[in-house]
C-alpha cells in the first residue's frame, strides 16, 4: 500500500526519493509528498495524484537537499487532499508512516490539551506532534522517537527528520515493513527494496520493534528495548530490468508472458531436489513434517484462492484433512487448534498484515508447525514461520497478482506431494509421473499464452458489459473465482464465479443475454456435469464462453464460444486454465481504457487492516 522511501547523502537527495516514489507506485497510491531538511529549514511539496505532478512542482519550487523522505499515500483515515497527504510537520518535525495507529484518537485529545493544532484528518499526525512534544523536554531526535512509538498501538513504518539535526534521519518499524539500505557515504530506507535499487543493493531488513538512526556514514540499529543490536546485511537479488516495462504496454501484460519462466525456475527448486523432498521447505523441514495430521492454510484475495486449490490436492494426493480461511476472518474468530496441524501462510509479499496477524494468532493457540509460501525472501511472515517456500516469481509490479498466483501453486502442489510421500502414500512411479508432468507445464503454459489473439476478441464482447458470470467445478472452482476477481480488479466489471453444479441454487435467475458466462471446463472427470451446467444457460438465453482442453469434445454453436486450451495436463490443469481468465481481464480492461497496472481503490501490498 503506502510507500516509504528516505535518503541522507552528500549529492542532491530529491532525484533519489522521486525516482524511489515512482517505483514504489504498483503498491498502489492516491498521493504523495517529499520533505527535505534544507538549512535550518524543512520544505514540504505534496500533491494528490500522481507522482509525477509532485514531481513537477517540486522542480518548479526548485527544491534541492542532502537529507529528505517520500511518501505515497493510500488514503485510510481522512479523503484524499493534500492536507491529508504525507509528508507531516509540526514545529520543523517532518516523517512519513505505513500503517494504522489505532489509538489516535486518544492521542489526538491528549495533544489538543497540550496545545497542538492538527490540520489534517489523518491519524499520522498525532505522531508528528508527539516526537515534538519529547523534542520539546530535551530528548534529542532518536529519544523522542523511541519515547514516541511506545505509546502508539497499531501498525507503523515511520522515517523522520527534523530541522534541529540535519545530519541525521531516524526510523522504527512495528507491523509494517522497512529496511535500510547501504551506501558509501549515504544511507537510505525505504519500505520495498525497489525504491533504493537504482542508489544500493546491500539492505539491513529491521525487525519488529526496532528503530534506527541514520547518518551519511553509519546506521545504528535499536531492537524493542532501545538496546543496540545488530542485523543482518543481506545483497539484494531484484533486477532492475525486472522492474522496467520493457516491450509490454503494462506490468500486468508482461507478468502474465513471465509466467513460463517463473514458473520453470519456481519447479528447478524440486527438481533440482531431485524429487518431493521435505528439504524443499527448510533444513529441518522433515522433522516439522513428520507425524501432520492435517493442514490449516490462512491467505487473502488471490492467494486465497491458490489456498483453495491446495486443499483439492492435499487431501486427494496426501490423504490429509486441509481447511483453508481467509486470514482477516481467522484472526477474529475462536479457532479450535490442533498442534499437529501444519498451518500454511501464503503471501505475495510476505508482509500482508492480516496474514501476519492470523500467524500470530495461530501460533498463540499452540500451532508449532508453520509454513510461509512467498515471493519476496527476509520479509516478515518468513521470519516468523519455521519453514518457508520461496516461490521464484521475481518482482510483481502489477496490482492485480498473475505470476505470484501461478507459482505459489506450484509451490502448493510440492508440498502435497511431499506430505504424501512421508504419509506413504506417493509411490516412486507416481512420483516420477508428477515430475514429468512439473516439467512440461511451463511449455503448456506458453501454449496458452499463444491463445492471445482469440482471447483479445472475446474480451471485446465484454467490455461493454456490466455483470459476468464465472463457473467451475472440482478443483477448478477456484480458478473460476480466480477469474471473477482479476475481472472485477481492472476491468470493474462486476464479476461473481460460483461452483457449476450451485447455479440452480440462485445465481441462475440472473442468467440473460446480457451477463456472458464463463466456463472452466477441463477434460476431467467433472466434464459431463460441467456441460449439463451448461445447457441450464443456454436455456435461459445466456451467452457461453468456454475454456476447455484441446482434447475435450466441444463444438461452437450460437451463444456458446469455445477456446482450446493444451491437451489436458492432469493433476496440474487449474495452473494452465488460470493463464487465459488472467488475459481475459487484462483485455477487457484494455477495451475499456482503465489503468490496468494501478486499479482504483486497490494496493499492491496491503499492510493494514
Amino acid at each position: 500500500m503506502c510507500g516509504i522511501v528516505g535518503a541522507i547523502a552528500d549529492r542532491d537527495v530529491v532525484p533519489v526519493l522521486i525516482d524511489g516514489l515512482k517505483r514504489l507506485e504498483y503498491r498502489g497510491y492516491d498521493s504523495a509528498g517529499i520533505a527535505v531538511v534544507e538549512g535550518s529549514d524543512v520544505r514540504r511539496v505534496r500533491r494528490t495524484g500522481r507522482v509525477s505532478e509532485m514531481e513537477g512542482a517540486a522542480q518548479a519550487e526548485g527544491v534541492h537537499a542532502s537529507l529528505g523522505i517520500g511518501h505515497t499515500r493510500w488514503a485510510t483515515h481522512g479523503g484524499v487532499t493534500e492536507a491529508n497527504a504525507h509528508p507531516h510537520i509540526s514545529h520543523g518535525v517532518a516523517l512519513v508512516h505505513n500503517g494504522i495507529i489505532e489509538n489516535h484518537e486518544e492521542q489526538r485529545t491528549r495533544l489538543q490539551q497540550l496545545g497542538y493544532a492538527f490540520e489534517s484528518q489523518t491519524d499520522t499526525e498525532v505522531i508528528a506532534h508527539l516526537i515534538h512534544h519529547y523534542l520539546k523536554q530535551g530528548d534529542d531526535l532518536l529519544a523522542a522517537l523511541q519515547r514516541a512509538v511506545k505509546e502508539l498501538h497499531g501498525a507503523y513504518a515511520l522515517a523522520v527528520v527534523s530541522r534541529k539535526e540535519p545530519g541525521r534521519m531516524v526510523v522504527a518499524r512495528m507491523g509494517c515493513p522497512l529496511l535500510v539500505g547501504l551506501g558509501e557515504g549515504e544511507n537510505f530506507v525505504a519500505s520495498d527494496v525497489s525504491a533504493i535499487l537504482q542508489a544500493t543493493r546491500r539492505v539491513i531488513f529491521l525487525e519488529e520493534g526496532d528503530t534506527a538512526e541514520l547518518t551519511r556514514d553509519a546506521v545504528r540499529v535499536f531492537d524493542a528495548d532501545d538496546q543496540p543490536v545488530q542485523r543482518g546485511e543481506h545483497l539484494s537479488d531484484v533486477s532492475l530490468a525486472s522492474l522496467e516495462l520493457g516491450p509490454y504496454r503494462h506490468f500486468m501484460q508482461k507478468e502474465i508472458h513471465e509466467q513460463p519462466r517463473a514458473i520453470g525456475d519456481t519447479i528447478e527448486a524440486v527438481i533440482d531436489a531431485g524429487g518431493f523432498d521435505p528439504a524443499l521447505f527448510g533444513a529441518n523441514a522433515a522433522d516439522v513434517l513428520q507425524g501432520v495430521e492435517g493442514v490449516q492454510i490462512l491467505a487473502c484475495g488471490t492467494s486465497f484462492y491458490a489456498g483453495s486449490v491446495a486443499r483439492y490436492w492435499i487431501e486427494a494426493i496426501s490423504g490429509l484433512p486441509c481447511s483453508v480461511e481467509i486470514a482477516s476472518e481467522y484472526r477474529y474468530r475462536s479457532a479450535v487448534a490442533n498442534p499437529k496441524h501444519l498451518v500454511v501462510t501464503i503471501s505475495q509479499s510476505g508482509e500482508t498484515l492480516d496474514t501476519m496477524e492470523a500467524l500470530k494468532y495461530a501460533k498463540s493457540l499452540g500451532h508449532d508447525k508453520t509454513l510461509s509460501i512467498c515471493n519476496v525472501p527476509e520479509s516478515a511472515i518468513p521470519r516468523a514461520s519455521k519453514l518457508v517456500f520461496y516461490t521464484r516469481a521475481g518482482a510483481e509490479i502489477g496490482v492485480a497478482s498473475t505470476k505470484a498466483f501461478t507459482t505459489q501453486l506450484v509451490a502448493l502442489f510440492a508440498l502435497a506431494a511431499t506430505l504424501a510421500k512421508l504419509n506413504g502414500r506417493l509411490d516412486d512411479a507416481r512420483e516420477a509421473g508428477y515430475m514429468d508432468d512439473l516439467r512440461y507445464l511451463p511449455g503448456s503454459v506458453q501454449h496458452a499464452l499463444n491463445l492471445e489473439p482469440q482471447i483479445a476478441s472475446w474480451a471485446e464482447k465484454f467490455a461493454p458489459k456490466q455483470h459476468a458470470l464465472f463457473l467451475g467445478r472440482g478443483v477448478h472452482y477456484p480458478i473460476a473465482l480466480e477469474g471473477a476477481l482479476k475481472l472485477k480488479e481492472i476491468s470493474y466489471i462486476h464479476a461473481e464465479a460460483y461452483p457449476a453444479g450451485e447455479l440452480k441454487h440462485g445465481p441462475l435467475a440472473l442468467v440473460d443475454a446480457e451477463m456472458p458466462v464463463v466456463v472452466i471446463a477441463p477434460n476431467d472427470t467433472l466434464l459431463e456435469k460441467v456441460k449439463s451446467n451448461m445447457q441450464e444457460v443456454r436455456a435461459r438465453g445466456g451467452e457461453l464462453f468456454v475454456f476447455t482442453d484441446a482434447d475435450s469434445n466441444f463444438n461452437e454453436s450460437d451463444g456458446v464460444h469455445v477456446i482450446r486450451t493444451p491437451r489436458h495436463v492432469g493433476v496440474l490443469s487449474p495452473i494452465v486454465h488460470t493463464i487465459p481468465v488472467q488475459m481475459l481481464a487484462y483485455h477487457a480492461a484494455l477495451a475499456r481504457g482503465t489503468d490496468v497496472d494501478k486499479p482504483r481503490n486497490l494496493a499492491k501490498s496491503v499492510t493494514v487492516e
